[in-house]
């Protein structure tokens, strides 16, 4: 029902910025609950950020507060990652995923979408 796309992803040094987009396709998400998440290799997939369907509500893991934003625009279909002062701690594939609830999940089992993924690579 809803297809989901990231891009953004790169190489960046630590401290650098990245912003990353995630583009819904198919049935429109104006509704749905949206979340990042991301997953280091031989590391468990772990929670980054979410927004509620309005975009009045946004949550955060506490490793990212006061560093990432995230912002929606449901009239575009997209949701974004605005990631600053990045660590190398931060290297990961990040993935979108989207809930049609009306509350906002922090776990990734209840997001019923989810996208490929986007590499982001830190580096000294």
């Amino acid at each position: 029902q809803v297809q989901l796309a990231e891009s953004g992803g790169g190489l960046v040094q630590t401290g650098g910025s990245l912003r990353l987009s995630c583009a819904a396709s198919g049935r429109t998400f104006r509704r749905y609950a949206m979340g990042w998440f991301r997953q280091a290799p031989g590391k468990e997939r772990e929670f980054v950020a979410a927004i509620s369907w309005s975009g009045g509500t946004t949550y955060y893991a506490d490793f990212v507060k006061g560093r990432f934003t995230i912002s929606r625009d449901n009239a575009k279909n997209t949701v974004a990652l605005q990631m600053n002062s990045l660590k190398a701690e931060d290297t990961a594939v990040y993935y979108c995923a989207a809930d049609p609830g009306t509350s906002t999940p922090l776990q990734g089992s209840a997001y019923n979408y989810w996208g490929q993924g986007t590499q982001v690579t830190v580096s000294s």
